[in-house]
């Protein structure tokens, strides 16, 4: 729908009261004002009829409530009583927004909408039209896109300026029905939003024709205004021009929300059953998190997984055979960390998303700012290391846990058999906050018997003795690699050592790693499918940093790796039981 077109289209449709129009009118200079004084003349924004439009007349939502799961939803760059998700730097929000939509239409079937801010230099980012995509694909038409196209950025003007065709035609083209309007008039965005609302079966696009210092002389619409500040006599001359043009001290209350969302209970979920695997059993950690993954989804039916197109690999094709309607296909994976965050927000569903760790960090960004929201959300990530074998050198994950150790807050899970990982799934789901969980693609032996105990932060001591003169601590592939050098060592060089496998590397448990290192003799070594940087070695040593007479000695894979031989890629990079012995001897005769 072109500009002229909305404008035709409120004059044909019954006029909204006068008193409604001049009130939030009245609304949006406060609101500015508001700002103004709130950004200490620092900048000044463009989206004040619409904020006031959306806040006041279109959604429905309980102001004393802003958690209510009833209430429509509200995605912006701020973190807000109502907003639910810091987006912080821009092409973010529209993903999460995705996320609460796609929960509001197929997991909740509730009448509650999602409307979602977008600046038009944000609309640059892929992201967004990653999001665009899904939304479109998923037929999410209870999500409205604003675009506010003010046309200005830090450095002056953007390219499209205030070509707001060219953003219909974009919006057109991914499948959204699309309507143009004139950002600064509330009734025409009035009629607008109200159109919106009838659009069946696609998401809604309105591209709003803004200026920047609307009403300010010599600041609308004007370069360089952003993020500078301005003299305190001309804010407050402005200040009272705004105010000059309030004419009422009326204010509207929201419209309240239809109460047809559904009681729900994501807490203390239970494992069904015990962990059906035998000692000796030979399975890869990432399909027995497949079929935890399943597993938890009988146990509680707002469990959702999603994936970025790698369910063959990851075996989260095992949940959605056996639980389809609650499984998403994301491809990209950016916008499936946001989707995810968008469900988890407001406590709806139990969230995992599944990619192989080396792609999870191009969704850092999105990671750490799911973090500083406090989102609970389960990453899982797979193929980690080298030991992935003939797989390219670009799927090997060797920075993941150095990438998760600094995000606020996050549990890393790193199993190393199937029990384990069945354990760690079911964990996270009772988890607040942020979780990873990593896991691997070689099958290793099921070493815990199904009624193990497991819990976060506390790390299992696999094999001791009280001859044990030094402690290995591993996980994951490496932990067997342990225990085979420590079998070797003991038949071939009469050499007990001590194993720990750490479980959770963050939070790592110290007070066993210490007590442990304490018996014998003060060595550990360390010995991981990771980089040397940021993983399992440096934990223990920060662990173990205070402490006298404890020496740490690191097995990492260093440099860059290559494909290999299935079997081989351990021994190449001097993590296997064969380097793990030589170590220990090298250690000993010193």
């Amino acid at each position: 729908m072109a500009e002229q077109e909305a404008s035709g289209t409120v004059a044909e449709e019954a006029r909204i009261d006068e008193d409604i129009l001049q009130v939030l009118q009245d609304m949006a200079n406060r609101l500015r004002v508001h700002a103004i004084r709130t950004l200490c003349a620092s900048g000044f924004r463009s989206a004040s009829e619409i904020m006031s439009v959306l806040l006041f007349y279109i959604m429905r939502y309980k102001l004393t409530d802003p958690e209510n799961p009833n209430n429509d939803r509200f995605i912006l760059s701020k973190r807000l009583s109502f907003v639910n998700v810091a987006t912080g730097w821009l092409g973010q929000g529209l993903g999460v927004a995705c996320g609460m939509a796609y929960t509001g239409r197929y997991f909740d079937k509730a009448s509650y909408r999602v409307f979602c801010l977008i600046g038009d230099g944000e609309s640059s980012e892929g992201s967004v039209w990653e999001a665009m995509a899904f939304a479109s694909h998923y037929s999410l038409d209870n999500l409205v896109a604003i675009f506010d196209v003010n046309h200005l950025c830090h450095g002056g003007t953007l390219p499209l300026e205030h070509c707001v065709d060219f953003f219909q035609k974009r919006c057109e083209a991914f499948g959204w029905s699309t309507f143009v309007v004139d950002g600064r008039d509330v009734e025409a965005l009035c009629h607008v939003f109200q159109q919106a609302a009838q659009v069946k079966s696609k998401p809604t696009a309105v591209v709003a024709k803004t200026f920047r210092g609307h009403g300010m002389p010599h600041v609308e619409d004007a370069e360089n205004w952003h993020e500078r500040p301005m003299p305190k006599e001309r804010v407050e001359t402005i200040i009272k021009l705004i105010e000059s043009q309030i004419q009422t001290k009326k204010k509207l209350n929201p419209k309240p929300p239809v109460e047809d969302s559904p009681q729900i209970n994501i807490t203390d979920i239970e494992m069904t059953s015990p962990p059906d695997y035998n000692v000796g059993d030979m399975i890869a950690t990432r399909k027995a998190c497949g079929l935890a993954l399943a597993k938890l989804g009988r146990a509680n039916d707002r469990v959702v997984v999603l994936d970025g197109d790698s369910k063959n690999s990851t075996f989260s094709e095992i949940f959605k055979k056996e639980h389809p309607e609650h499984f998403i296909e994301c491809s990209s994976e950016q916008n499936m960390v946001s989707v995810a965050l968008g469900c988890a927000t407001r406590g709806r569903m139990v969230t995992f998303l599944c990619t192989f760790a080396a792609f999870l960090t191009r969704a850092f960004d999105q990671i750490r700012m799911g973090a500083i929201s406090q989102t609970s959300i389960n990453l899982i990530g797979s193929h980690c290391g080298v030991s992935i074998g003939e797989d390219s050198p670009s799927q090997m994950a060797l920075e993941d846990l150095a990438m998760f150790r600094t995000v606020p807050n996050c549990t890393i899970f790193y199993p190393s058999d199937a029990i384990s990982t069945e354990h760690a799934v079911f964990l996270a789901a009772n988890t607040k906050g942020m979780c990873y969980i990593r896991i691997s693609r070689p099958e290793t032996a099921v070493i815990y018997t199904p009624d193990e105990i497991f819990e976060i932060g506390r790390a299992k001591v696999v094999r001791n003795s009280v001859n044990d003169r030094l402690t290995v601590v591993g996980a994951g592939v490496t932990l067997h690699e342990a225990l085979a050098a420590a079998d070797d060592l003991s038949k071939q060089e009469d050499i007990s050592i001590r194993v720990i496998d750490l479980f959770t590397v963050k939070p790592l448990d110290a007070a066993t790693v210490i007590s442990n290192a304490k018996a014998t003799g003060g060595q550990i070594i360390t010995v991981e499918d990771h980089s040397s940087e940021g993983g399992i070695g440096e934990a223990v040593c920060a662990a173990v940093s205070m402490v006298p007479d404890i020496l740490v000695h690191q097995l990492a894979v260093p440099g860059v790796p290559r494909s290999e031989k299935p079997n081989e890629p351990l021994s190449m990079f001097g993590i296997s039981a064969r380097q793990i012995i030589v170590a220990v001897k090298c250690i000993l005769m010193n």
